[in-house]
């Protein structure tokens, strides 16, 4: 008599599914392992470049990208939607950025006082706005006998007291502070109060960073003879080379599509800024060197300081304003 199969042993069909979903299992496994070694082989990879980056520029890419974005991102914002939103925007990195400075001359031995430098900051950016150049002036020049009487009050305790070279040494150094810092820095301010004035900041913004990226990009790539290595070791002419032709095409864009202007002022636009955004870095390059510092401060990672990315901003800014006075009363 047949005997029926033994359920312990199952039947030949339910061998072969066992055996296909473990083949099925096997694959899943092996396509996992695989996607997982891609994955660090990327991470390694990446992880090489930026060191590499980072050994070559002293900077964080990752930080320095995720900070640009978020801060590129909330200046757009501010002045697309309200210019007074800009306003805040800009009295927050005035101050900032003064009293970043104030902090950085100290380890030089210069004693300029941060918390009113910031406070005088702050306030340049309504009166730049709502009084514009005369008010920015009048507060300005108001503002550097502030610093100069806090300085003076400060040093009345013997403790305090320095010698009258020191002395002097701290009111022009106040004075250059603040005029430096937050005084360029409100002229973006003026600019946003114009008439279409946002159209002509964020243009100027967008010339300053396309002149950095160029600079970056073409000096990380080509770059072999220094420019200033007595200031700064890593810029390089092929990196200024990289930089003026990224800033004369972008010039013209912006003056063409953004500002409604002729396209030769967009080659004049992308010039004057192109040397303003190279010697504002230089000139930081230079502040740092003498007080004996990399970064002015370390507030943003993998920037440094407000002021190590406001360097090629705060002179281009002036310019961008006397071009606006000078030159956009003839596009109307």
């Amino acid at each position: 008599m047949t005997q029926p199969p033994d359920a312990s042993t199952g039947s030949p069909d339910d061998g072969a599914r066992h055996g296909e979903v473990s083949a099925l299992g096997r694959k899943m496994r092996d396509r996992r392992a695989d996607l997982e070694r891609q994955m660090q082989a990327t991470k390694a990879q990446l992880d090489a470049t930026n060191e590499k980056i980072q050994q070559r520029t002293g900077r964080n890419l990752i930080f320095a990208v995720l900070i640009g974005l978020v801060g590129g991102a909330l200046l757009l914002v501010s002045l697309i939607v309200i210019k007074e939103i800009f306003m805040v925007f800009a009295a927050g990195i005035a101050g900032f950025a003064g009293f970043e400075f104030a902090t950085a001359l100290r380890i030089a031995g210069l004693r300029v006082p941060r918390v009113a430098l910031a406070v005088i900051g702050v306030a340049l950016v309504p009166a730049a706005y709502y009084l514009h150049a005369s008010g920015e002036w009048l507060v300005a020049i108001a503002g550097i006998l502030v610093l100069w009487i806090w300085r003076i009050v400060e040093g009345i305790p013997r403790s305090r007291r320095a010698s009258g070279a020191a002395l002097v040494r701290d009111l022009v150094a106040s004075a250059l502070a603040l005029l430096y810092v937050p005084f360029l820095a409100c002229f973006s301010v003026l600019l946003v109060a114009q008439p279409d004035g946002q159209w002509w900041t964020l243009a100027a913004l967008i010339l300053v960073v396309v002149v950095d990226t160029g600079a970056y990009a073409a000096g990380l790539s080509f770059g072999k003879h220094p420019m200033a290595p007595t200031i700064s070791p890593k810029k390089t002419w092929e990196g200024f080379a990289g930089a003026a032709v990224t800033a004369l095409v972008a010039g013209v864009l912006l003056a063409v599509f953004m500002l409604q202007a002729p396209w030769w002022f967009g080659l004049i636009f992308g010039a004057l800024l192109l040397v303003t955004a190279t010697v504002g870095d230089l000139t930081e390059s230079l502040i740092k060197r003498d007080i004996g510092i990399k970064d002015m401060s370390s507030w943003l990672p993998g920037h440094g300081g407000f002021l190590d990315r406001l360097d090629s901003i705060l002179p281009s800014v002036a310019i961008a304003y006397v071009l606006y006075v000078v030159f956009e009363p003839l596009f109307r």
